[in-house]
């Protein structure tokens, strides 16, 4: 019976965590969101999809997700090199975004699972922080 209870506190434990994860990420994505529409939104666009030969998507974008903590440091730095993006070809500059490390987190995580774009990762203010160091 020991055995039963335990192996019941430690499912209800473990499910507790899983949903406390769920929630947050969903909550960083909304705040995010909001972070997108103040900062990004000019240059990005609304759907990420960016302007061809100017500024680069963020929808599908095999930079992205393939260059995550480059990509924490240029929205917390801003960027002024030439970059591929899903095969094309960019050097405009974008300007350090003066957002603090949990804006960034949660516009990472709103960008990271926006637009056909999926992260299994949810991006914490920690994990920018240690990236921007």
């Amino acid at each position: 019976m020991k055995i039963l209870a335990t192996l019941y506190i430690l499912f209800i434990s473990i499910s507790f965590s899983f949903l406390k994860q769920e929630t947050s990420l969903e909550e960083s994505i909304q705040r995010g969101q909001e972070i997108y529409a103040d900062f990004c939104i000019t240059c990005h666009l609304e759907k990420g999809e960016g302007i061809p030969s100017t500024f680069p998507p963020l929808a599908k974008s095999d930079y992205l997700l393939n260059n995550r903590t480059v990509s924490i440091k240029v929205i917390k730095y801003g960027q002024q090199e030439e970059i591929t993006v899903n095969g094309q070809t960019y050097n405009n500059m974008m300007p350090a975004l003066g957002l603090e490390d949990e804006e960034i987190a949660d516009v990472m995580n709103y960008i990271l699972n926006s637009w056909e774009n999926t992260s299994n990762k949810m991006v914490t203010p920690e994990e920018v922080s240690s990236a921007i160091e």
